[in-house]
């Protein structure tokens, strides 16, 4: 498998010790792939082993001394270690005239399809042949998945990583030796030039704090003189800072906080925020429910963080979560939500779950606006400038920020500048298209609950079966139609390719006993699948109280399959569905993805989810990159044709 650049074809020549120089990046240091520790003449050599010493010396065949010289052993020890291999079956030998006995595997395919870690480190790229899901769930907690490489056809389709330095700021580990102990695990080897970089990265984010003084206010404090005076006072301005208070310190204005945060971050060296934040009015909550072990480890975290983003996965009980930070922090809190169904939602989950009456809980969006101790209001409403008094009329204790990866957007960042508040930020999909996710980090908190992998493998979450299916055109004439478009159109044409029908009708009858959702981005498309399968579609046309009917029935089981359109891509509880169908979805959106596929992802029961694209157009790319998030965090996504 190549890399964006083919290098790992063209550029890695062999040293004369077994190792691969980074040529393409003109580095002196060598770069092991898969590099053995030094052995003993006793130990046994492994399978895996083998593979490798196959893979350096470059031929089909090798000899047991040529083995023995690329595995640091004894010919004599090599030897007997392949004919153990060869007793179980995984190598086979032949004589031949010019050595007595040559070795080769006896699954080529093995070799094939092996996972295969080679690092750049002056690049800081890693590409990884055929990742297993513990190599992809590692690489998550330090790197950033820039694509999928390779040919899909081989089942060796390739992951190329990049580790850029907002991965290293946010990486969820409370000391620099933790972060580079799993960097070791995972790597093929250490690289000195690359940890020192990480290191540094590390370092600048540990730079600059923010904290109070003891009369009151707050203090933005530099490690050196050199940073507060050449980085801070350069960037920042009067709007900002009052005064100097010391070489290294400087007194900050009332709520430039957050301005004070974007600047340095922008400038290379976020902000680390130890401020003693308000509490608010008191609140006396009680939780109804116990909490999962990860999730009081969660709401441990945050307590001691005192604002922090939940990234985990959909069905993980972030919200449950989000109210064990309500009873922890004790004050009278806004909880912030992308629409009102939302809202509606949360305001049931509370009084299931908390000790707080009706009386307590209000809502504040277009349909209704009551301010009570724990408050419920849309992004929207709370972001314009009549409404500025619902930030300003309570001593909000803690501000939750439900779907925080609208944050960024200019609409629903005022919400932001509460800085003053304990912060919590909730959403499985921290990502955003426009690559400015990072922004959610630095406005709200640092990431909590980003290892998937655990849940999924504690049985708490059902890790989703994913699959892309490539479909065919129904004919020629649709066929045609694409070729002969450009542009958005084209985009549209794929999308909504009749044949589609045919294959989410397949699917479901393959899935008879599954409740289903089947996802649409186009309203004629879903009124098309709608009628098709006669079954309801439920789009932002449809009447509100209607909404709310088909998605009760849904849940209650009279209703086992509803098209919907992106009106159900977040903010609907729909608990219980167990095969998600991805029709057509909004480009390459990875955010978009994951949100659909999390709707199968619960504690028990299936998770499939079928993504369709229609083969030899944009779709392919789309697909893949709407998965990639999920891919990022671990989960196998399969590829098939459609015959």
């Amino acid at each position: 498998m190549t890399d964006e650049s083919g290098e790992r074809a063209r550029g890695n020549d062999e040293a004369s010790d077994g190792t691969v120089r980074d040529a393409a990046d003109g580095a002196d240091e060598a770069v092991v792939r898969d590099a053995p520790d030094e052995q003993s003449d006793e130990t046994p050599l492994s399978l895996e082993e083998f593979y490798r010493a196959v893979e350096w010396e470059g031929r089909p065949v090798v000899t047991a001394a040529e083995v023995a010289r690329r595995t640091d052993r004894s010919q004599a020890t090599v030897a007997e270690s392949l004919a153990q291999l060869e007793r179980e079956g995984s190598v086979r030998s032949v004589d031949v005239e010019s050595d007595p006995v040559v070795w080769f595997p006896s699954q080529w395919g093995d070799l094939a399809t092996r996972e295969r870690v080679v690092l750049f480190p002056q690049r800081r790229e890693v590409v990884v042949d055929a990742p297993t899901q513990y190599t992809r769930a590692r690489m998550a907690q330090f790197a950033h998945l820039v694509d999928t490489t390779g040919d899909r056809d081989s089942g060796t389709r390739g992951y190329l990583y990049r580790i850029r330095r907002e991965d290293v700021w946010s990486a969820p580990f409370d000391s620099l030796s933790e972060l580079l102990a799993l960097m070791r695990s995972v790597l093929p080897r250490r690289s000195g030039p690359l940890e020192d970089w990480v290191s540094d990265q590390w370092k600048r984010a540990h730079q600059f704090t923010l904290s109070t003084h003891e009369d009151g206010y707050t203090v933005l404090s530099a490690a050196s003189e050199n940073l507060m005076g050449n980085v801070a006072r350069q960037k920042l301005d009067e709007e900002h800072l009052h005064a100097p208070i010391s070489d290294t310190e400087s007194w900050v204005r009332d709520g430039a906080e957050a301005a004070i945060k974007r600047i340095l971050w922008e400038a290379g060296y976020p902000v680390v925020d130890e401020r003693d934040l308000d509490t608010g009015d008191p609140l006396d909550v009680d939780l109804h429910v116990d909490l999962r072990d990860y999730q009081r480890e969660w709401v441990d975290a945050f307590v001691e963080k005192r604002a922090g983003v939940l990234v985990g996965p959909p069905g993980s009980g972030k919200t449950v979560a989000a109210m064990g930070v309500l009873e922890a922090v004790g004050g009278e809190t806004l909880i912030l939500v992308p629409g009102r169904e939302l809202a509606a939602q949360w305001r049931e989950e509370l009084l299931t779950h908390t000790s707080l009456s009706e009386e307590q809980i209000g809502e504040y969006h277009g349909g209704v606006k009551e301010i009570r101790p724990v408050t419920i209001a849309t992004y929207q409403t709370a972001g314009m400038d009549r409404h500025r008094s619902l930030f300003d009329s309570r001593k909000w204790g803690l501000i939750v920020y439900d779907e925080v990866h609208h944050i960024p957007s200019r609409v629903y960042r005022r919400s932001a500048d509460l800085q003053t508040k304990h912060r919590l930020g909730l959403s499985a999909t921290p990502v955003r298209e426009s690559d400015d996710e990072e922004e959610i980090f630095t406005l709200i908190g640092p990431p909590i609950g980003t290892d998937w992998t655990k849940l999924f493998d504690a049985g708490y979450v059902q890790e989703p079966e994913v699959e892309i299916r490539y479909v065919p055109w129904r004919d020629d004439e649709a066929k045609n139609e694409y070729a002969s478009a450009d542009g958005r159109e084209r985009h549209t044409i794929a999308a909504t390719n009749p044949a589609k029908i045919d294959e989410v009708r397949y699917l479901l009858a393959q899935h008879d006993d599954a409740k289903a959702l089947v996802f649409v981005d186009w309203l004629d498309q879903g009124r098309d699948v709608s009628a098709a399968l006669d079954v309801p579609f439920v789009s932002g046309e449809t009447p509100h109280w209607e909404r709310e009917r088909l998605f009760e029935r849904f849940r209650e089981g009279d209703v086992r399959t509803l098209v919907v359109s992106r009106v159900a891509d977040e903010g609907i509880d729909l608990p219980n569905a167990g095969l998600a169908i991805v029709a057509s979805g909004l480009g390459g959106s990875r955010r978009q993805g994951a949100q659909r596929a999390g709707r199968t992802m619960r504690p028990a029961g299936s998770a499939l989810v079928y993504v369709l694209a229609t083969r030899g157009t944009t779709e392919e790319d789309f697909a893949q990159r709407q998965t990639r998030h999920l891919a990022e965090k671990g989960v196998l996504v399969r590829e098939n044709d459609v015959s």
